[in-house]
Parts: C-alpha cells; sequence; structure tokens
C-alpha cells in the first residue's frame, strides 16, 4: 500500500514537473524588430531573417514553422513562435534592436463636408481643385471592407495609378473581382491572430477569413475618407442626404488586421500583424495611411517596440507616406490621448452642427427635448415611473440605470422608465433599455452627463438621453402627481444653427504622458454621429449604413482632407500637411461661435482637447508658412527625450550620436508651443518655410498665456526668391510665484491674406524645480 501511494507521489510530481516544464517552454509569438532593412531586395531580407530563425532553432523546418510574419519592405524584422528561453538568446544577437512578446490593439457622412465647407455644388473649391483626391491612394489597417457596398463603386473614376504596386487578396467570401478602380487594394494578415489564439474556430467563426468586414468597422472609416457619392442615403430616416467620403475619387487599399472573436464578443488587433500590414503598405504604394487603433495608458516611448504603430509609423513617414492616428476613446480625463509619436497626425474628435432632438411630453403638456436616434412608432400617452422606495415598503426599488434589473416584477411593464446614470459609457445606457424592454417596458428615459455617446438602442427600442436638469424636472412632475404620463415621438434630424460644436466628452485629451512638450491631439474633426457604410453584418447596419460615434471616425476625415492636400501638394512633407491643417484651424465653429469641451463641467476647449483646433480644409489648402519637419527634426527628439544612441541609430538606419548637452525638446520643429515646467526664463527656435507668395512679408502677433510673457525675435519675417526659410526665437518667462496648471494663448504670423497660428500652452512649475535644486 505505501509502495503504491509511493509510486502514485512520484508519477504526480512527475506530472506537475513536466507541466511546468512544458509551461516554461510554451511558444508565443515574438516580435523580432531589426530596424532599417539592409537590402532592398525583399526576397533577400526575408532569406536573411529565415536564416537567423534556423540558426536559433536549429533546422530550416523548425523555422519555417515557427516564422509568422517577414518585415521585409519598410523595414527589417519578424514576427515567430518563440519559447522564452529562444526570445532571451536572440535579443542578445548584436543585429537584434529589440525582441518583445506579441500585443493587441483596440478599434478606437451626409454633412460632414458639407459642414467643413467642402459642398460638391461650390465649384470654387478643394474638392474641385484636386479632381476630388484622384490618383491619392488612402490605406486603411482595420477590420476589412464590404467591397459591394455602393460607397466603393468606381463610376466615373479613372485608371488606377501608376505608383501603385498592391493588389487584392481572394479569401473566404471574397474574389479579386471585389475589387476595382476604386477599391485598388484588399489585403488580410492573420497569421499573428492565430499563433495568440490557438482555439480559434476559423471554419465556425462569424468572421471571414479574408479581407471581408465582418463588424464594419474597417468599411465605415474607409468610406468617411475616400467613398463614392451614394445617393439619398439615411439612417433609417434620419441624417439624410446625398453621402460621400471626404475625397471620393482617392482610391482604397484595404488592409484587414482586426478580427472578430465570437467567444468575446470583441475585436482583437495583433501587433505582429498590424506591423505586417504597415509593412506591406508601404511597399504597394499608399499616399496616406489611416489608423483608427489604439493601445491604452500608460504608453510605451515611441522608441519602444511596444508601441508597434509608432515604430511602423517612423518608417512610413521616412518614406514621405502621411500617417494619420486616432487620438483614442478615454475622454475627457486628461493626459489619455494615444498614438503621441511627432512624426504622425493624432486627431480629436468633436460634433457636427447636427443634433437629433427628440420630443418628450409630459401629462402637464410640458415639452422636454431629448436626444436619441430613435426612428419608431411615436409612443402614445403611456405611464411614467421612477422605481424608488415609497417610504410604506421593506423593497428598495432602484432608479440607477445600472441597476433597473434588480426592481420587483411588473415594477416596468407597459411604463416608460425614468432612470438616472453617472457612467461615460453607452453601455449603462443600452443595459438599461434591455432591462426595461425584458421586464416588459416600452421606453427609457435616460438622465446621465450631457454630451456623452449617442447610439441608437437594439431594435429601435426608444431610449432617450437627457441631462440631469432636464431628469429632475421629469422626477419632479412624476412626484407631483399619482398618475404620472408620458409621450415619446421618433428623433428628428436638426443641422446648422442653433446647434453648437463641441470637443466629444469621449474624446480623450492632453497633456501627452510620455513626453508633455509634445503637444497631442494635433487636430480635431468631426467624429459623432457620422453616418458612413457598414457591413451588412453589423448589429445596427440600416441598409448597409450606419450612425458610428469615436475618434476613429474623426481620423479618417483627417485622411480625406489630407487626401486633398497630397493631390494638390504632391511634393510635400509628412510634417508640411500637419502643419498646415494645425495653423489653418478653426479656433471658432464654422459660423463664428466658441467650441466648448464636454466633460464635466462643460468649458472653452483648449489646445488639449483639440490642439490647434477643428479643421479647415480650404485654409490649410493655402497655409502661407509651414513648420516643416524630416527624419533630422526626430533625431533632434529623440535625443532629447533621451533614448541612447544605438537604439536610435538602429531605428533611423544611420549612425547617430546625440550631442552633448543633447537638445531641448522645446526646439523640435512643431506648430506648437508646449512649456510643461516653467519657472526661469526659456529661449527657444521655430524655423518656418514660405510656400505662398515669393515675396511675401510677415509680422507676429502674440496672444500670451495669462500671466506669462512671450518676445519673439524678430518680429517681421522677409521672404523672397533667395529666403524661402527662416528661424525666429522666442523668449518665454513667467510673472507665477506658484505651481499653476496650463494656461493657453497663440502665436501668429500675420502678412495680409494668411494667419499662420499655432498654440501655446505654458504650465509654471516652480515646486517641482525646487526639490530638484535642493
Amino acid at each position: 500500500m505505501m509502495n503504491s501511494r509511493l509510486l502514485f507521489a512520484v508519477v504526480l510530481n512527475l506530472i506537475i514537473v513536466l507541466k511546468v516544464a512544458r509551461a516554461g517552454a510554451e511558444s508565443k509569438v515574438h516580435i523580432v524588430y531589426l530596424g532599417e532593412k539592409q537590402h532592398d531586395d525583399p526576397k533577400h531580407v526575408t532569406e536573411s531573417h529565415h536564416q537567423m530563425l534556423s540558426s536559433l532553432l536549429g533546422s530550416e523546418v523548425e523555422a519555417d514553422d515557427s516564422m509568422v510574419h517577414s518585415y521585409r519592405h519598410g523595414f527589417s524584422g519578424f514576427a515567430a513562435k518563440l519559447t522564452e528561453s529562444q526570445a532571451k538568446k536572440i535579443a542578445d544577437s548584436p543585429d537584434v534592436v529589440h525582441v518583445i512578446p506579441d500585443s493587441f490593439y483596440k478599434l478606437a457622412t451626409t454633412r460632414t463636408w458639407d459642414y467643413l465647407g467642402l459642398s460638391v455644388g461650390n465649384l470654387k473649391n478643394l474638392l474641385n481643385d484636386t479632381n476630388m483626391g484622384d490618383q491619392v491612394i488612402i490605406g486603411f489597417i482595420d477590420s476589412g471592407v464590404w467591397p459591394e457596398s455602393e460607397s466603393f463603386n468606381d463610376n466615373g473614376v479613372g485608371p488606377v495609378p501608376s505608383h501603385w504596386k498592391g493588389g487584392c487578396q481572394s479569401g473566404e467570401n471574397f474574389e479579386l473581382t471585389n475589387c476595382n478602380r476604386k477599391l485598388i487594394g484588399a489585403k488580410y494578415f492573420i497569421n499573428g491572430f492565430l499563433a495568440e489564439n490557438e482555439g480559434f474556430n476559423s471554419t465556425g467563426s462569424r468572421d471571414y477569413i479574408s479581407a471581408r468586414d465582418f463588424i464594419g468597422h474597417g468599411t465605415h472609416v474607409a468610406s468617411i475618407a475616400g467613398g463614392s457619392f451614394v445617393p439619398n442615403v439615411s439612417y433609417k430616416g434620419l441624417a439624410g442626404g446625398n453621402l460621400r467620403g471626404g475625397a471620393p475619387r482617392a482610391r482604397i487599399a484595404i488592409y484587414k488586421a482586426c478580427w472578430y472573436v465570437d467567444q468575446l464578443g470583441t475585436v482583437a488587433c495583433s501587433s505582429s500583424d498590424i506591423l505586417k500590414a504597415m509593412d506591406e503598405a508601404m511597399h504597394d504604394g499608399v499616399d496616406v495611411l489611416s489608423l483608427s487603433l489604439g493601445a491604452q495608458v500608460p504608453l510605451y516611448p515611441e522608441i519602444d517596440l511596444r508601441d508597434r504603430i509608432a515604430t511602423g509609423a517612423f518608417h512610413a513617414v521616412a518614406k514621405g507616406i502621411i500617417v494619420v492616428c486616432a487620438g483614442g476613446n478615454s475622454g475627457p480625463a486628461a493626459q489619455t490621448v494615444l498614438n503621441t509619436a511627432p512624426w504622425v497626425i493624432t486627431v480629436a474628435a468633436a460634433t457636427l452642427d447636427r443634433s437629433f432632438p427628440t420630443p418628450i411630453t409630459l401629462g402637464n403638456n410640458n415639452v422636454i427635448l431629448g436626444q436619441a436616434l430613435y426612428t419608431g412608432q411615436e409612443v402614445g400617452f403611456t405611464s411614467l415611473v421612477y422605481p424608488e422606495n415609497s417610504g410604506h415598503s421593506n423593497v428598495t426599488f432602484s432608479g440607477v440605470c445600472e441597476r433597473l434589473n434588480l426592481n420587483p416584477n411588473g415594477t416596468m411593464r407597459g411604463k416608460v422608465v425614468l432612470c438616472f446614470t453617472t457612467a461615460t459609457l453607452f453601455t449603462a445606457v443600452s443595459r438599461a433599455a434591455s432591462y426595461v424592454k425584458s421586464a416588459g417596458g416600452v421606453g427609457v428615459i435616460i438622465a446621465r452627463n450631457p454630451g456623452y455617446n449617442l447610439t441608437p438602442c437594439r431594435d429601435d427600442f426608444p431610449c432617450v438621453a437627457i441631462d440631469y436638469e432636464l431628469g429632475t424636472d421629469i422626477l419632479l412632475y412624476i412626484r407631483s402627481t399619482g398618475s404620472p404620463v408620458v409621450k415619446i415621438q421618433p428623433s428628428r434630424t436638426m443641422v446648422g444653427q442653433p446647434v453648437g460644436t463641441k470637443v466629444a466628452t469621449f474624446s480623450s485629451r492632453g497633456p501627452n504622458s510620455i513626453s508633455p512638450a509634445i503637444l497631442k491631439p494635433d487636430i480635431g474633426a468631426p467624429g459623432v454621429s457620422i453616418l458612413a457604410a457598414t457591413s451588412p453584418d453589423s448589429n445596427s447596419s440600416a441598409g448597409g449604413f450606419d450612425i458610428l460615434a469615436g475618434t476613429s471616425m474623426a481620423a479618417p476625415v483627417i485622411s480625406g482632407v489630407v487626401a486633398f492636400l497630397k493631390a494638390m501638394h504632391p511634393d510635400w512633407s509628412p510634417a508640411a500637411f500637419r502643419s498646415a491643417i494645425v495653423t489653418t484651424a478653426w479656433r471658432t465653429d464654422p459660423f463664428g461661435e466658441q467650441i466648448f469641451a464636454e466633460g464635466s463641467s462643460r468649458k472653452v476647449a483648449d489646445p488639449f482637447d483639440y490642439g490647434g483646433g477643428l479643421v479647415n480644409p480650404e485654409k490649410a489648402a493655402d497655409p502661407g508658412l509651414i513648420y516643416d519637419m524630416g527624419p533630422k527634426d526626430y533625431i533632434i527628439y529623440l535625443c532629447s527625450a533621451g533614448y541612447n544612441d544605438s537604439s536610435i541609430s538602429q531605428l533611423v538606419g544611420q549612425v547617430t550620436v546625440c550631442s552633448n548637452p543633447k537638445p531641448s525638446v522645446l526646439d523640435v520643429n512643431l506648430p506648437s508651443l508646449t512649456i510643461p515646467n516653467l519657472k526661469e526664463e526659456v529661449n527657444l527656435t521655430r524655423t518656418v518655410t514660405n510656400v505662398g507668395p515669393v515675396n511675401s512679408v510677415y509680422k507676429v502677433v502674440v496672444e500670451p498665456p495669462l500671466g506669462v510673457q512671450v518676445v519673439v525675435t524678430p518680429k517681421k519675417l522677409v521672404f523672397n526668391s533667395k529666403t524661402k526659410s527662416l528661424s525666429f526665437m522666442v523668449r518665454v518667462s513667467t510673472i507665477h510665484k506658484i505651481n499653476t496648471g496650463f494656461y493657453f494663448g497663440s502665436l501668429i504670423w500675420r502678412d495680409s491674406v494668411h494667419n499662420v497660428t499655432i498654440p501655446v500652452s505654458v504650465r509654471t512649475q516652480i515646486l517641482q524645480n525646487y526639490y530638484d535644486e535642493n
């Protein structure tokens, strides 16, 4: 008996040891980054990757089984399944910059372009001056495309641009014939996702193992930026009109790297797949690369491969490709902005001059206008209830939206329910609607912080949003009468004045948590209640179109604008386009009213809400002066950020030795001045390049932040045929004697036509420096 127990114990311990050993030797996808590619022949680059992996694993067969992706166009590297010990061993190779585990990113109209001044009917605007973006190629890394959507028809579109080297890839429910002269590229990248999700059932998944879009996000963003003309489009009768993208004749290339996970009901985007998509896009010849993706705070330094988008974008920008990224949806909290590298354009989301008023009529004939996307039948006068303890019962009812399911059976049946929530996400609304509907209710009125995301409830169930003040008014009515009733009418569409423009509550805010002296976001664009194409498979699709909100929707607006500017100025650098849209942006809405930032509470928008302001496409086409940047300027930034010489050298592909003392981050030639820790007087420089009339004279105007002195030298810039670029110095000092928050102002160069404006943001930090010095 003792022998059998001993044998059992030995076997059990052996099993445990084997499991531990197996766990320690488990292979996971790692990205091996080798920096700038050393060979122009992609085949040779890939062969070198296989040789490196074969040497590590001991055979070519094992190397083939391990390899996930080979990055061979924009930069050199590969993704492979490696154990921790193998990853550590290859990381010690002198040719390797970084080895890190794979990770996952999240996915971050009829009115938009009229609102921004690009109406088709106006023959003298940017839309027509650039032939609607013809010959410009916009690449999208997202969840794919629904190629049959009318937004991708190629009616009136000419031949494919001669610089295009890409193509389309067949797959599940996707044929090469699905592409046309509009949709000129469609590829998918899934190896990294599959390697990290071995239980993924590709045959049983609702997603398509091809470039076809299941969830509709990729289709939506692509049609916002470059969708073709589609007449008479609406979302169930709301927001109707003739639909088009920003640059309706620009060409679209889709790189699917985001996949729907049925078991979780979410979308996952593998970093190794994203990098492979960026690598392919660089090879294919895209002019603009649009990414409505993001990680989360805390962020990684830009030179750290764990910020895959920043790494890939650096190589793309070095090749002249403009990279546009969503700023994230974690607002209104400060320091939440994503995609903060100074070589990308980071976009915040604002509202349009459009709302969807939904009349709520109380039994006392008071009419309250809520907000909803409700297109169903009118709910006639019906009992209205706010679940709460009457004081005569031991049962505690709940008027909190998230707890409506705790109410006794029958409390909500046949009634419209009022509830209150402090939650910021739309899930609070959808959950409340689900609770009320399952309990037999006929509608729900949600009192919440104004400005939060507006989305239709499933099955067109009437869920109407109001603010706390109006919610309290309705509650007082309920408490004042024995039989409260309410009528809910379908939503309507209102455009133009008096609807004001606001930075959306969800839009992530600055300052930049990695490098506070680099202003992020760069620019704001419409990203709320945007109507565009989608997949018929998506939950809320109405006739192949949907209304969505997020910085995911704002980023492709900027991509469309940049496509126009690229058509007009094909030789500009990526930084020039960023400068043009920042320095010409609206600081008010198109009607001259102040732009507010939604949150708690509402305030006038500042540069940490929307960068330079709201994009003004017509002005951006003729900025007068630009704050240009190139690889040397990005090296200055990397040195100023304290990265070591060898890491910078491997990233930029040339030997780099940072100066000693290191350069100041304040001198990076951005179209902004951001000083996060001012105590003593500082001097910084900027250089501007004339892209307007050859003989131009500009004079400076300074609107200093409160309590801050800003002196510019010289005060006048004179350009001619020989002098195209000039530098100026800015001396900044503070009169504050305490630590302050940020104060904001502007620095403007003016001639008779142009107002070249950059935001100025300054924070006095006395105490921090005191401790540093003592």
